[in-house]
């Protein structure tokens, strides 16, 4: 752990909370993006019946689970987030902090995953 001398140093909590609001833009931006996913696969469907392409099959895509999980993990950020910034506050307020990189780590791994399911599915569908 690392001391800090002056516990009571405003900066330091206002740069904790930066970072929470940070971390709750990042978030809200997942569940928006989830949400746009989910809202776009409903979209092409009305488009197929509006053009008169008769009965619908059923969907083969995986937007409405993806767009789905982004915004759990959205949530699940949110949430994981505020726990992060009431640990770091009091860690402030004790005159110690540790960091950690646990939560950086796991988003970083999460956007990894994403990023590779999003690469397959253009592949498979171009």
């Amino acid at each position: 752990m690392q001391d800090i001398k002056n516990h009571n140093n405003a900066g330091d909590h206002l740069a904790n909370e930066r970072t929470f609001l940070a971390w709750i833009r990042t978030s809200i931006g997942i569940m928006g993006f989830g949400f746009v996913v989910v809202k776009f696969s409903l979209f092409l469907k009305q488009v197929s019946l509006i053009l008169g392409k008769g009965d619908i099959p059923p969907s083969k895509g995986y937007s409405p689970i993806a767009g789905i999980i982004l915004v759990v993990v959205g949530t699940i950020m949110a949430v994981l987030s505020y726990i992060r910034y009431k640990k770091t506050e009091k860690q402030l307020t004790e005159g110690q902090y540790k960091s950690s990189f646990l939560l950086l780590t796991a988003m970083t791994l999460f956007i990894f995953i994403v990023s590779l399911f999003l690469i397959v599915y253009l592949i498979k569908s171009t």
